[in-house]
Parts: C-alpha cells; sequence; structure tokens
C-alpha cells in the first residue's frame, strides 16, 4: 500500500542513523534497472509513494516479488513482511562490548518511533548484532533471577539440615565472600563477561555450601555428644580438614581441565569456578569456624539430623544385605546405560541457545518462518585474475554453483552477482526475458558493469559483492535454522560439489555458522584430552592421598559411571549434544568425586584406626557422613537444577546435565561403592 511503501521511505533513511552503519538495503532504495527507449535507466524502484498510482502499486510489486535480488531477503513472497537491512561495520579499534549496544539502542529507538508513528505495522528485530546483545541480555536475566533462586534453595537446604540459624548465616557469608573473590579476580586478571561466566557465582554458591554442610554437620553432630562449641569445631577440622582440601583441589581440577574447551567462555568459567572453589575452601576453614563459634546456637537432642542418621543405618543394614543383587543390578544398568552413549548426536542450534523469555529468539523465529534466515555462508569465488569476474566461462561456472544452491533444502536465498548480469543483459535488449541470461562475451559484461556502477548512488555500489580489481566475487547463502550437523553436511557437500563441478572458482565458506558448526566438533575432541588430564591428576591425588593404589583406583568407578549414567539417560531424553554439554564429563569429574573422597576416608580410618570388618566399616561410613553426603549432594542437584531455568540453554543444558551426573553419582556412592568395597576387602583376604 501507499501507507506502508511510504513509512518504508521514512524508516530506511532514519536506518542511515545508526551507528556504524555502512549500507542501508531496503525497497525504498533497491535500485532498480528496466530499458527506455535505447537507454538504460537505474533508479529507486519508487519515490514518493504517497503519490504512486493503483497501476505503479502493482507494478512495484510485481517487481519486487519476481526479482531473486528480493525474494526472501528484503521482501516475503506473499509480500506481506518486508526488510530493512542495515550493514555495520566495526572499527579495526573498536570494542564490540560498546558498539553493539549503540547499535541495539538506535534500532529499539527507532522501533519504537515505527510502533507510535505507523501502528498498524508490527516490527521485529534479528541479526548477528541483535544476537550478540541478546547474549548480553540472557547474562542480566540470568543474574538478576537465577542467584537469588539459588539462595533461598541453599538457605532452606542447609536450615532442614543443621537447624541453626548460626550455621546457616556462617554458610551463606563464605558463600558470598566466595563468590566476590572469584568474579573480583577474574575483573583483575580480564576476562570479560559472557552467559557462560555469569553461570559461576551459581556454581561456586553451591560448591561453597558443599564444604560448610560437612564441617558444620560434624560440629553439630560433636556438640549432641556433649562437646564445647570451640571443642566440637576443633574436632571437625581435624576430621574434615583433609577430605575437604581432597575435595577441593579435585573439583578445581575438573574445572581448570576446561582450558582444553575451544570455546573461551568455556575457559573463562573453569577458571572462575577454579578461583570460587579455592576462595570456598579458605574462607570454610577460617572464616566458618570463627563465625560459627562466635554466633549463638542452640543444639536440640530432637533434631531432624538424627531421624536422618537413623535412616543411614537402616540403609547401611539394607545395601550390606542385597549388596550381591545391588552389584549385579548397577553394573547390568551401567552397562545398558553406557551402551546408549553412541545414540547422542552432536546438534547446536544457536538461534535456539535462547529461550522464548529473550525477544530476539521471537523476532528471529518470526522472520525465519515469514520470510528470510540469519544464518549465511559468504563465499569468495576468485578468478584469480583482473577483471576475472566478467569472463564467460567464470560467470557460467558461478550461475551453476548459485543454480545448485538454489535447489539445497537449507538454503533460503542466494545473493549473486549473476543475477545482475542477467537482469543487465536483459534490460540492454529491451527488457525482453528470452534475454535474461549471462553476457556473451568478457568486453559486453564488462561494459554491462562499469555502467551500472556508474549510475549507482553513494552507498549502494557493488563493493560489498566485487572487489576493487574485479577479481573476486563474494556469493552470499542464507539458510534456514539448521543444526550444526547439518551446517557440515551442507558444508561437505558444497566442497564435494565445487571440486567436481566449478574448479575455476572453488572456494571455502566461511561465516559465524560455519565457525559455530566447527567449534562444537572441536569442542567435543579437546574435552576428551582435558577429561582424560583430569582423570589421570585425580586418580594420582587420590592414590596418594587415601595411601592405597587399590582404594584409588577403585574410586574410578564410582567416579567415571555417573557420567556413562548421564549421558546414557540423556540419549533416551533428549539425544542431542551441543557445545555446553561436552563440557559437563570434566566438569563434573572433580565434583562427583567428592562424596566418594569423604566416603572412601571414613571407611578407610574405620579398617585402619578402628581395625573393623569391611561390613563395619560401611556401617561407620554411613552412619558418620552419610547425612552430610546426602544434603550436599541435594544442594548441589538443587543448585545446578536453578541454573536449568537460565533463560540461555547453554547454561540450562549444562545444569540439567550436572545435576543428573550429581544424582547418580550419589546413587553410585551408596548402591554400587559399599558392595564393591566388601567384595574387594573379602576377595584379598580370601
Amino acid at each position: 500500500t501507499r501507507k506502508t511503501l511510504a513509512a518504508l521511505e521514512d524508516i530506511t533513511q532514519r536506518a542511515w542513523k545508526t551507528p556504524h552503519s555502512i549500507r542501508v538495503d531496503s525497497l525504498a532504495n533497491y535500485q532498480h534497472t528496466e530499458s527506455v527507449g535505447d537507454d538504460m535507466s537505474v533508479a529507486n524502484l519508487y519515490e514518493e509513494a504517497e503519490k504512486l498510482t493503483d497501476e505503479e502499486l502493482v507494478k512495484i510489486e510485481k517487481i519486487a516479488v519476481n526479482e531473486p535480488l528480493l525474494v526472501h531477503r528484503l521482501i516475503s513472497e506473499k509480500a506481506h513482511m518486508t526488510a530493512v537491512n542495515v550493514t555495520i561495520e566495526v572499527p579495526p579499534d573498536g570494542e564490540m562490548t560498546k558498539i553493539v549496544p549503540q547499535v541495539v539502542k538506535h534500532a529499539r529507538e527507532l522501533k519504537a518511533y515505527i510502533n507510535e508513528t505507523y501502528p498498524e505495522l508490527d516490527v521485529y528485530l534479528t541479526g548477528i548484532v541483535m544476537m550478540n546483545n541478546a547474549f548480553a541480555e540472557a547474562s542480566k536475566y540470568d543474574m538478576s533471577h537465577l542467584i537469588p533462586l539459588t539462595f533461598l534453595m541453599i538457605l532452606v537446604i542447609v536450615f532442614l539440615l543443621l537447624r541453626s540459624f548460626s550455621g546457616v548465616l556462617a554458610t551463606i557469608l563464605v558463600s558470598i565472600f566466595s563468590i566476590i573473590s572469584a568474579m573480583g579476580l577474574a575483573g583483575w586478571v580480564g576476562i570479560e563477561l559472557s552467559p557462560p561466566v555469569m553461570s559461576a557465582p551459581v556454581i561456586i554458591l553451591t560448591l561453597a555450601v558443599a564444604d560448610c554442610v560437612h564441617i558444620l554437620s560434624t560440629w553439630m553432630h560433636q556438640m549432641h555428644l556433649g562437646a564445647d562449641k570451640k571443642a566440637a569445631m576443633v574436632e571437625s577440622l581435624r576430621i574434615n580438614l583433609g577430605p575437604v582440601f581432597l575435595t577441593s583441589l579435585t573439583t578445581a581440577i575438573g574445572f581448570l581441565s576446561l582450558n582444553f574447551s575451544d570455546a573461551p567462555p568455556f575457559r573463562d568459567l573453569g577458571n572462575i569456578a577454579a578461583m570460587g572453589v579455592t576462595a570456598a575452601f579458605i574462607f570454610s576453614v577460617t572464616l566458618l569456624p570463627a563465625l560459627a563459634t562466635l554466633l549463638p546456637s542452640k543444639v536440640k537432642q530432637t533434631d531432624k539430623k538424627f531421624i536422618m542418621s537413623s535412616f543411614m543405618v537402616s540403609l547401611a543394614e539394607w545395601v550390606i544385605g542385597k549388596q550381591k543383587v545391588l552389584l549385579i543390578s548397577m553394573t547390568v544398568l551401567s552397562l545398558a546405560m553406557i551402551a546408549l552413549i553412541p545414540k547422542n548426536e552432536l546438534n547446536d542450534i544457536y538461534v535456539e541457545y535462547f529461550d522464548e523469555r529473550i525477544k530476539f529468539r521471537t523476532d528471529t523465529d518470526f522472520v525465519v518462518k515469514n520470510m528470510t534466515g540469519i544464518y549465511f555462508v559468504d563465499y569468495s569465488l576468485d578468478s584469480k585474475k583482473a577483471g576475472g569476474v566478467s569472463e564467460p566461462a567464470v560467470l557460467a561456472q558461478i550461475d551453476q554453483f548459485s543454480e545448485w544452491l538454489r535447489s539445497q533444502p537449507e538454503v533460503i536465498h542466494v545473493n549473486t552477482i549473476v543475477d545482475t548480469f542477467k537482469r543487465l543483459n536483459r534490460n540492454m535488449h529491451g527488457d525482453d526475458q528470452s534475454w535474461y541470461r549471462l553476457p556473451d562475451s568478457r568486453e559486453l559484461a564488462a561494459q554491462y558493469l562499469l555502467l551500472y556502477e556508474m549510475s549507482l548512488p553513494y552507498g549502494l555500489d557493488l563493493n560489498n559483492q566485487i572487489d576493487i580489481d574485479k577479481k573476486s566475487t563474494r556469493l552470499s547463502v542464507t539458510m534456514k535454522t539448521v543444526s550444526t550437523q547439518k551446517v557440515l553436511a551442507f558444508e561437505k557437500r558444497v566442497d564435494a560439489w565445487m571440486e567436481t563441478n566449478t574448479p575455476l572458482i572453488k572456494s571455502v565458506g566461511a561465516s559465524p555458522t560455519i565457525m559455530f558448526a566447527h567449534i562444537g566438533m572441536k569442542n567435543i575432541k579437546s574435552m576428551l584430552t582435558g577429561t582424560t588430564v583430569a582423570l589421570v591428576l585425580i586418580s594420582i591425588i587420590l592414590i596418594i592421598a587415601l595411601g592405597s593404589v587399590r582404594y584409588g583406583l577403585l574410586s574410578l568407578v564410582p567416579n567415571l559411571v555417573p557420567a556413562g549414567l548421564a549421558f546414557g539417560f540423556w540419549a533416551v531424553i533428549d539425544g542431542e549434544i551441543g557445545l555446553a554439554l561436552s563440557v559437563v564429563t570434566a566438569m563434573t569429574l572433580g565434583i562427583v568425586v567428592d562424596d566418594t573422597i569423604h566416603f572412601l576416608s571414613k571407611y578407610i580410618r574405620a579398617r585402619r584406626e578402628q581395625n573393623l570388618s569391611a561390613e563395619d566399616a560401611v556401617r561407620y561410613a554411613f552412619s558418620t557422613v552419610g547425612v552430610a553426603l546426602w544434603v550436599t549432594s541435594l544442594a548441589l542437584i538443587g543448585g545446578f537444577l536453578v541454573l536449568s531455568t537460565s533463560s540461555f540453554e547453554l547454561n540450562a543444558g549444562m545444569g540439567l546435565l550436572t545435576s543428573i551426573v550429581i544424582a547418580f553419582a550419589l546413587l553410585a556412592d551408596f548402591l554400587l561403592l559399599p558392595p564393591l568395597l566388601i567384595k574387594l576387602d573379602g576377595w584379598l583376604k580370601g
């Protein structure tokens, strides 16, 4: 309509004011060419929309929906939606963290202006700049929602265990100081904030609580036995200092192994979490004892801990009684779930990194469904000589390549210079449709191109498609929102086709779409190395700390089985592993080993110091550390489940899978490790 086209003229003019913009493309400034007598006219598709006649409106729509350069790029097939495409150039010395918010601010102000001035129009903001900004917005959302939720959950869990306000207050203070220390150090070393980094406070908070719970639960237990606060704390530190140090060390190693990741944000997450774990250890053995002994606290004999302790005694008897059944059933379950792991597929869809709470996601989904996509791949097609893009043989191969690309199921639009050459050839033959083909000679093609370029207005030249020497041309493919698997398959298919069919212009595709796809694949290989390194280091530490090669190696079973069970379970419930999930095994290896260390250290103490049998040593471990293990595991599961509610899919998926790993680790430590210990010690004794 006249009103819509007039609005588009206004919006296009205002879009030029976008910071760092170098080009604005829309129907309002599309350079339409047509034959006028013996000459060729190059002008805007329309001007002064309010004065257009009905016939002119029909003509404009017919041109727009039949022009390959416009359909699925600047206008939808049904002509119900159109785009204003703003190209942004970042200066060499520019900072993306400053430039992106400036561009987005202007885009949103323009959207507000459109909504107010042209209320009949719906506006959707999408593109790479909007996606970059969505990363920052997801971070802010997580900071404002997830950390308060985690704090609330931790408050409830710790209070239900300890029934002590002073214990809860001391735990919260240790957690806060640990987070502040880690994030402050991150600032000092220059780590930039990103959505994965913003999950660090939740992870640190959860892990800090685990340290505090072990120390405070033993402290409360000693006071139940009649010790005063100070003596109880001294005994608690004597019992827990070694295991808490070990768990902090192994957890830090697990997070540091994320430095093998090919994604810098995950390396940053690993380093910050490792700093936080270290800070949590220091505060839990210094600040926590001081706060706990200075703050007022009462110990009641009816504390729920005793109900839990009696449950632990019953659980120990049940596990010992059913040891053979448990050993067989847990082994069968583990093997069955591990066998499902290959069913998982690497599949990232980076638009879907954001859920529907982020406006960028809903806007992009609508645009992709109705008009065009934001996934693109650029090909720089090099003719190897100046002026070579006008060579008929080169143009023929580019045309062949373009038509083949349009036939691919993933492709929405192909922006190629051959469409311009065909249109110019038709124009120079009186707009006869039968001449909509490539020029017959290099000279003719070069003349058409020169004539066309001289007629183009400032800012709308062909520099975004052809280099200054006319040696190379850029072909851009717009794709549907597809997974990394499909992107990699598409890339492989294109490379093979070009090798066979277009040897003169063979090129490699490049874009963020391709980059993300390859990072995902490389990250899995890198994290296999990271996991192996973490596993070797943690194994050596356990063998030294437990003073036994036998127990050190045995501990690997309940430490590795949970990840196998979790990824097998993931194959059943989801089956797709993205960039974030590839770091989970290395990350959780250091966390799940915590429970094993606490359980084994108590078991070994009972065997060596008290000379108890294997069965009685299991009973001792259940009664002394069982409650704390359940509570810390539930706190960890709860903390990572809170993370699974993140608006950023990388954090959400990582949180959910990590909580599943920890849940399986809890089962392994209580249902698999005790039967293994009894069987191993019985076999060695025999």
